[in-house]
């Protein structure tokens, strides 16, 4: 079975990079998005994402793996919406920031380009290729 790719995104002033490391293991929950909430639902437990730090920094810092799928968003009341864990796996030899994406013209169809409100991005196997590669990996 193949691996899967997504992008998932994280104000760091309210959840960083450095608050998943110190807990371990993330619930990442309070996606009310119909299509970012389809992406978690599709997500397999070894699935790899980048870590997004969105409106500060706006950059991909690390790469987490999903632990755990299938669980309803416990900041949900009514279990309507998804959740998954994730865990750490490292950080990034060199962010890649959002403005490198853009313009990089191998990257111009990236739903994190195309779908830019979109908190839970797929990404393609070749573009999680060129993103490491830009991050000097």
């Amino acid at each position: 079975m193949s691996k899967s790719y997504w992008l998932m995104k994280s104000e760091p002033d309210a959840y960083s990079w450095d608050d998943l490391v110190a807990e371990g293991e993330g619930t990442w929950d309070g996606v009310r998005n119909h299509r970012a909430a389809n992406n978690m639902r599709a997500m397999k437990v070894g699935d790899q994402a980048f870590f997004y730090h969105s409106n500060i920094g706006k950059e991909i810092v690390g790469i987490v793996t999903i632990s755990v799928t299938g669980i309803t968003d416990p900041t949900d009341p009514e279990g309507k919406w998804a959740a998954v864990k994730v865990k750490p796996v490292r950080k990034l030899a060199h962010p890649v920031t959002l403005k490198a994406i853009k313009e990089n013209p191998e990257l111009a169809d990236i739903e994190l380009v195309r779908l830019s409100r979109l908190s839970v991005a797929e990404i393609k196997p070749e573009e999680w290729r060129k993103i490491l590669a830009m991050a000097g990996e």
